[in-house]
């Protein structure tokens, strides 16, 4: 489908009679909708789920001049996605990156979202993002020495410059360390990806750093923010969004990290489902594939 000058490719699970769609923004910035679907799959049962590539990633046309894409570009994409949709009304769902511009882009289009969902999501000011290499070095010594040495060996002052092979590499270094179950996070290796305007956006954000708290208190929406508890970034950014917030949230979850959809999926998916005005016991399969199906 065709926004804002652009092409982007668009999955949707079968519709839902009488309830609200649920686009599900994911995070990684150089990854595509994959590492959310089949993730988020059991929230299907109950309405239709909406995913897409973000510009520039997976299957979504880049734009011109790459090296000025900024991440409030990929939240002016939401509102142009649902209108070009045709959907007047839906829920919005964000997680870590995708949280950011999950609610960057529903502050300009608050009358059409019924509910926001941030799950895991990044700060609302970039203070947390210098310590978040040494904090993974330090977490993955006492759990998973190997993968401490291979992330060790990389400089994250590289991660200011564009270069998609320089991220790509970073990103899956780090990857295990957004696990609190380390046998889990052998069974999830995220695709190798060099997205341009992934790198370009990161590297921006690295910097030059951001300050979101005034686009937060002018959210309106009702929100719900889920955190794992043994997430690399800190809960108190997440209590800071919730206190920045005028209404909504925060639920911890025991014994996960950054993905609790995998590694406490009953309590998760139950959360959701509540907060959006469903119940289901379904829980998340098991991660062993990446692919999702266009519909």
């Amino acid at each position: 489908m065709r926004a804002r000058g652009l092409e982007f490719a668009v999955w949707t699970s079968p519709a839902v009679p009488d309830a609200l769609p649920l686009v599900c923004i994911n995070g990684g910035l150089l990854y595509d909708h994959k590492i959310l679907w089949p993730a988020l799959a059991p929230l299907a049962a109950h309405r239709q789920l909406v995913l897409y590539d973000q510009r520039g990633r997976g299957a979504s046309q880049a734009p011109p001049g790459v090296r000025a894409a900024r991440i409030e570009h990929d939240a002016g994409d939401l509102r142009a996605i649902r209108a070009a949709l045709g959907v007047d009304r839906w829920d919005v769902l964000g997680h870590s990156w995708g949280g950011g511009i999950a609610f960057l882009g529903v502050v300009q289009d608050q009358e059409a979202t019924r509910k926001l969902v941030l799950v895991d999501p990044v700060g609302a000011a970039s203070e947390w993002l210098p310590r978040l290499h040494d904090s993974a070095v330090a977490y993955l010594g006492v759990h998973n020495p190997a993968a401490r040495d291979v992330l060790a060996a990389l400089d994250p002052e590289r991660l200011t410059e564009p270069d998609p092979e320089t991220h790509s590499t970073y990103a899956r270094a780090y990857y295990p360390a957004w696990f609190a179950d380390q046998e889990l996070a052998t069974l999830f290796v995220p695709p190798r990806t060099a997205s341009r305007i992934g790198a370009a956006v990161a590297a921006r954000l690295r910097r030059e750093g951001y300050d979101w708290r005034e686009s937060l208190r002018a959210l309106s929406v009702p929100s719900l923010v889920i955190h794992g508890e043994r997430d690399l970034i800190p809960v108190e950014q997440s209590r800071r969004t919730v206190h920045l917030l005028p209404h909504a949230r925060l639920e911890l979850v025991a014994d996960a990290g950054h993905m609790p959809f995998w590694e406490a999926p009953g309590r998760f998916f139950g959360l959701v489902d509540a907060f959006l005005g469903t119940t289901t016991h379904a829980l998340s399969p098991a991660p062993t594939s990446l692919v999702s199906s266009p519909r």
